[in-house]
C-alpha cells in the first residue's frame, strides 16, 4: 500500500518494541466449537525511528485461530528486529520483505505493518488520518455477539444497541435450535431497526449447512460467515453456488494468497479483512482485489481494543468497504489504552472525529503486563 507520506531522507528504523498488556472484558466472548476469551491479552507494538519518531499498533494474538500468543508476538518481533534496524522508513519494499520473511505470525506482522505506517506518517509531519482516511469518513458498525444463554445474549445486545450499535454479528454453530431461537428473539426485540447476520466459525457440515442457511435466510439475516470448515474447499464452493444467503469469507482469507484461491473457486460474496492480521498493506490490496472481482467488502475485528479499532476504522473508510464493520468491540472492554472513549451514534462511527484519540501512557502503565 503506497501512501502520500514523505519522511525526511535518511530516517531509519532504530528499534522495535513490544509491550504485552491485558484488558478485562465485561463478560467472556465465546465462539466456534469451543473457543472463548475472558480478557484481551494483546501486545502494543512500537517502531522507533532515528529521528525519535514512534509509530504504534496493536497485535491481537489468538492461539486457537493463528497459533500466536503474546509471548510469540514478542519473540518474532525480536527475531525480525536486526533485519529491520537501519532500514530507511521510506523503503516500503525493503520493510515489507523483512516483515514477510517469516511465515504465519499474522497478528505480529500485521501490527508491525501498521506501526511502520504510523511511524512513516509521523516522520513526515502527518498522521494516519492524513495518509489513510478514505472517501467514506462515517462507517456503519457491527458488534460481535458471542455465544451464551439466550438471556445473556439478549442482555448484551440491548446494552450495545443502547450505546449506538445497529448491526449485530451473532455467533452461532454449537446448537442450531438455540441459534434460531436467539435470532428470533433478537428480531422480536429490535424489529427491522437492527440488522443481523450470523458467524458460524466453520461449525456446520456439508450435510447440515443447506438447511441451516435456508433457516437463517428465512429469519431475515444479511449473510452468514464461514459456515463450513476451510479445508473443505469443494464443499464450500458447492454451498456458495446454491446458498440462498450471501457468504462472508473470513477464516478462509487470512492472506492475499488465500484470497486468490477463494476467488478462483468463487466461494464467497463478502470479504472480511482484518487489519489485526493483514495490516494496512495487505488489507488494502485484498479489498481492492475482491472489489475488482465483484465482491463486497467489510473490515473486521480480532477483539481489538481502542488502538486496533482506530486502525481498522481507517481502513473501513475506503471506497471498497460496503458493509457494516466490526468497530464496536470496545463496548465489551472494562478498560482501554486510549485517552478518549470511542462512541457510536445511530449505527455509525465518525472516523474523522477520532483524530485526538491516542494511547494514554498512564493507562498503558496500568494495564501492561
Amino acid at each position: 500500500m503506497s501512501g502520500s507520506q514523505a519522511p525526511p531522507s535518511g530516517v531509519t528504523v532504530q528499534q522495535i518494541g513490544a509491550i504485552p498488556f491485558r484488558l478485562p472484558l465485561t463478560s467472556a466472548l465465546a465462539w466456534g466449537a469451543h473457543s472463548a476469551i475472558s480478557a484481551a491479552e494483546h501486545v502494543l507494538v512500537r517502531v522507533t525511528l532515528s529521528d525519535g519518531t514512534v509509530g504504534q499498533a496493536e497485535a491481537t494474538p489468538r492461539p486457537t485461530i493463528y497459533g500466536e500468543t503474546p509471548g510469540s508476538v514478542v519473540a518474532v518481533l525480536t527475531h525480525l528486529s536486526p533485519a529491520l534496524t537501519g532500514l530507511d522508513i521510506a523503503d516500503e519494499n525493503g520493510l515489507n520483505r523483512v516483515r514477510n520473511s517469516v511465515a504465519n505470525n499474522h497478528t505480529a506482522r500485521g501490527a508491525l505493518d501498521m506501526a511502520v505506517h504510523d511511524a512513516r506518517a509521523r516522520a513526515g509531519g502527518k498522521t494516519l488520518f492524513d495518509t489513510l482516511l478514505g472517501p467514506n469518513p462515517r462507517v456503519r458498525v457491527s458488534f460481535i455477539l458471542g455465544l451464551g444463554t439466550p438471556a445473556d445474549m439478549l442482555a448484551e445486545a440491548e446494552r450495545v444497541v443502547a450505546a449506538g450499535v445497529r448491526c449485530l454479528k451473532v455467533k452461532v454453530g454449537r446448537n442450531h435450535a438455540h441459534d434460531l431461537a436467539v435470532i428470533a428473539e433478537l428480531r422480536r426485540t429490535f424489529g427491522p431497526d437492527v440488522l443481523l447476520y450470523a458467524d458460524s466459525n466453520e461449525t456446520l457440515t456439508p450435510e447440515t449447512a443447506p438447511a441451516a442457511l435456508e433457516a437463517m435466510w428465512e429469519a431475515g439475516l444479511l449473510y452468514v460467515e464461514e459456515p463450513l470448515p476451510v479445508r473443505q474447499l469443494r464443499a464450500r464452493a458447492d454451498l456458495h453456488a446454491r446458498s440462498p444467503l450471501p457468504i462472508v469469507a473470513d477464516d478462509s482469507c487470512f492472506t492475499p494468497a488465500d484470497l486468490e484461491r477463494e476467488l478462483d473457486f468463487n466461494t464467497f460474496d463478502v470479504l472480511n479483512v482484518k487489519t489485526a492480521r493483514n495490516g494496512f498493506t495487505d488489507g488494502a490490496w485484498m479489498l481492492r482485489e475482491a472489489a475488482r472481482r465483484g465482491k463486497r467488502g467489510m473490515v473486521g475485528s480480532q477483539a481489538s481494543s481502542g488502538l486496533g479499532t482506530l486502525h481498522a476504522a481507517l481502513l473501513s473508510t475506503r471506497a471498497e468497504v460496503t458493509e457494516p464493520c466490526e468497530l464496536s468491540f470496545v463496548l465489551k472492554l472494562q478498560g482501554d489504552l486510549l485517552n478518549l472513549p470511542i462512541t457510536f451514534k445511530d449505527g455509525w462511527l465518525d472516523v474523522d472525529g477520532l483524530r485526538e484519540h491516542t494511547v494514554d501512557p498512564q493507562k498503558l502503565a496500568r494495564y501492561r503486563l
